[in-house]
């Protein structure tokens, strides 16, 4: 049997998105996060032939969109990557938005604005056109917050680290430059991948945080490697790991949302102020803190988002069962 996928590709400030907007899996019309569960339970095949070898790549997204299960959102979407289908994207949000408003697949109630039901919570869209092409998006994520600081733990290569636990939709290893880590200047991407692998093992035994409102969003699964910034118009620079071989083309809109509740959280960015990430090809997405939020028990802050993405093209996608590599693989 040969299954096709209609996939609009697109690119969020030089990190592909994959927008799959024909042959997605047809599923109960429940809460997305419920649907995200039984995606993954039976049909994550898709998931890996849409993203892995020979069809994608190790740094690919992608989004497939549901209608919502929720009454104040105009639609629903989980989101496939190479590392799993995550809680939240900021890059995939940004990439599908200007994806599904150009190419006429979702028709907001209000002109400009979207409200988006992601497994993490609902995310707010404000988007801005000029002509046919959407110009930039400002995503008002979910809340974020500060879950620890100052955690050491001792890193194969590179001894001692300093590291603070923050989310933003995902978990991150906020780390910035210290003794044993002088930063990114003249850092590899093969290198930031090597020692991302051995700060997440070296974490994983004592640190496995868990989402206080939703137990099942829980792990450190990513990094973000902080330096200063080369771009005049940033105020920092980050290199976000993700997956097993995957770093962040963008700035990364879950772990610059993580970096300004880890400011926040240490005092030093204050509500109502912008933190702009530059990321390491130097595109800049322009980050603000909204408002105060709580999480459970922690104090945190909701955050917003800017930045823009391109159409690269059109790209029907063919998964013939024939074909031994049908479902896609990954070279360790």
């Amino acid at each position: 049997m040969r299954h096709s996928f209609f996939c609009i590709d697109s690119h969020t400030c030089g990190n592909p998105v994959r927008l799959v907007a024909g042959g997605g899996p047809l599923l109960p019309h429940l809460p997305i996060a419920d649907r995200r569960d039984i995606f993954v339970r039976d049909h994550d095949w898709i998931r890996q032939a849409l993203m892995f070898e020979p069809r994608g790549h190790d740094i690919m997204s992608g989004a497939i969109i549901y209608p919502s299960y929720r009454d104040d959102c105009d639609f629903a979407v989980i989101f496939i990557e190479v590392s799993g289908c995550l809680p939240m994207c900021g890059a995939g949000t940004i990439g599908l938005v200007t994806a599904a408003i150009e190419e006429g697949l979702v028709t907001p109630r209000m002109p400009g604005h979207l409200s988006i039901e992601t497994p993490a919570g609902k995310v707010d869209i404000q988007y801005e056109v000029q002509g046919e092409f959407v110009d930039s998006v400002r995503m008002f994520n979910v809340p974020s917050y500060l879950h620890a600081a100052d955690i050491e733990v001792e890193v194969t290569g590179l001894g001692k680290l300093t590291v603070d636990i923050s989310y933003g939709g995902n978990y991150y290893a906020v780390v910035e430059p210290q003794e044993s880590w002088p930063g990114l200047n003249g850092m590899s991407a093969s290198v930031i991948v090597d020692l991302s692998r051995r700060l997440r093992d070296a974490l994983a035994p004592i640190c496995d945080p868990v989402h206080p409102e939703d137990e099942r969003i829980r792990g450190v699964h990513h990094v973000l490697w902080c330096d200063r910034p080369t771009n005049d118009k940033a105020d920092g620079r980050g290199a976000v790991f993700y997956g097993d071989k995957a770093i962040d083309r963008s700035p990364g809109g879950t772990g610059t949302s993580a970096r300004m509740a880890q400011l926040h959280g240490k005092g030093r960015l204050r509500t109502g102020e912008m933190f702009r990430q530059e990321s390491l090809i130097g595109t800049v997405f322009e980050g603000r803190i909204e408002a105060e939020a709580e999480i459970g028990p922690f104090k945190g802050i909701r955050p917003s988002v800017g930045g823009w993405a391109r159409i690269i093209g059109h790209n029907t996608i063919f998964v013939d069962d024939r074909d031994p590599l049908a479902h896609g693989f990954q070279i360790p």
